[in-house]
């Protein structure tokens, strides 16, 4: 069961992003009494809270400079900011499913920039 007709427009956000917008939702209904928080809201509050471990901000920049790598796209790089991989193993299974895997100095290069935020 669908509850739009169409899709307007699609943008990728991470975690972080989407708890913040969340938070604001939760905000508008808590003034509302009449309005309940409905079960699916309510879960996805809960897991933006359990798993954003960065600001809206910082995310968003960090996607930005992960993009910037040469064979990261902006999907990906929402992952590894969603994720913030700790060591290769981690990272690699984030490419796992790609068409191109990195090489260690590519690895080693996007790990470098995780742990500036981590």
């Amino acid at each position: 069961m669908t509850i739009f007709k169409e899709r307007i427009d699609e943008e990728y956000i991470t975690t972080s992003e989407a708890k913040e917008i969340l938070v604001e939702i939760e905000a508008e209904r808590a003034e509302d009494e009449s309005r309940e928080l409905r079960y699916e809201l309510a879960r996805a509050i809960e897991h933006v809270n359990r798993f954003a471990h960065l600001d809206a901000d910082e995310s968003r920049e960090l996607v930005e400079e992960l993009a910037e790598l040469e064979p990261i796209d902006v999907p990906t790089a929402i992952k590894i900011a969603d994720l913030l991989p700790e060591d290769r193993t981690e990272l690699r299974s984030v490419f796992a499913q790609e068409r191109y895997s990195l090489d260690g100095d590519e690895l080693d290069d996007v790990l470098d920039v995780v742990a500036k935020y981590a």
